[in-house]
C-alpha cells in the first residue's frame, strides 16, 4: 500500500479500532478491498430507484440524503459526517435497505460540499463477513449501534414537540446550523423553515 493510501484510510483505522483490534494482516486484506471517491458539491451519489452496491465510509465533506413525496418536494432523512458530534448512522454514507437486499433505493442521497468516501462493495462486504469472523463481528456491532441511534431518532421525532427537537438538534449538532441549508434543517427536523426561523430568534441565534 502506497503512502497515500494509508493516509486516506487512517480516519477509518482510527474508528473500526474503537470496536475491534486488527492486525497488520487483517487490516491489509480489508484495505485491499476499499477505494476512495470524491464528489463535488451538489452532485448526486446515489438516485432513487438505483441499487446502492456500495457501502461508503464519509472521510471528508458533508452529505444528505433526501425522500422525494408525490409532489416532487423533498424531506431530508438525515445528514452525513465525520467529526466528534458523528454516529454510526453520520458515518457511513448507504441506503441500509437497498444496500443489505440489493433491491431499489428509496432515497437520494447527494453530496453537499465537495466529498471524499471510502468505498468497499456489497460483494466484498459479503466476502469478508463470510471468511472472516472479527469483519463478521464489525459488521454486527455496527449494524447494533445504527439501530439503537435509529429508535432513538424516531421516538423523538414522534414523541417530542418542535421546540423539544430543534433543542436536542443544537445540543448534538449545532455546526450543521451553519453548514447545512435552512430548508434542509427544517425537513430534517419536521417543521417549515418559517418555524424553524421562529425558533432560531427566540433562542437568539443570528440568521
Amino acid at each position: 500500500m502506497d503512502k497515500r493510501s494509508e493516509a486516506s484510510f487512517a480516519k477509518y483505522k482510527e474508528f473500526i479500532q474503537r470496536y475491534i483490534s486488527v492486525n497488520i494482516l487483517e487490516w491489509k486484506i480489508f484495505t485491499s478491498k476499499l477505494s476512495i471517491k470524491k464528489f463535488k458539491k451538489n452532485e448526486t451519489i446515489l438516485y432513487q430507484g438505483d441499487v446502492c452496491k456500495e457501502l461508503y465510509f464519509i472521510n471528508s465533506g458533508l452529505v444528505r440524503a433526501y425522500i422525494l413525496d408525490e409532489n416532487g418536494k423533498d424531506f431530508t432523512w438525515t445528514i452525513f459526517f465525520n467529526d466528534q458530534n458523528s454516529h454510526v448512522t453520520n458515518l457511513f454514507v448507504v441506503d441500509y435497505q437497498s444496500f443489505l437486499e440489493q433491491k431499489p433505493a428509496t432515497i437520494y442521497i447527494e453530496a453537499l460540499e465537495d466529498t471524499e468516501l471510502v468505498c468497499v462493495s456489497y460483494k466484498d462486504v459479503e466476502f469478508l463477513y463470510n471468511n472472516f469472523k472479527k469483519w463478521e463481528r464489525f459488521g454486527r456491532l455496527m449494524s447494533e449501534a445504527a439501530y439503537r441511534y435509529l429508535h432513538k431518532q424516531t421516538i423523538e421525532r414522534q414523541c417530542k414537540s418542535a421546540d423539544e427537537r430543534f433543542l436536542l438538534f443544537m445540543d448534538e449538532t449545532p455546526h450543521l446550523l451553519e453548514k447545512v441549508p435552512q430548508y434542509h434543517i427544517a425537513t430534517l427536523l419536521g417543521i417549515t423553515p418559517q418555524h424553524l426561523s421562529r425558533l432560531k430568534k427566540r433562542i437568539n441565534i443570528g440568521e
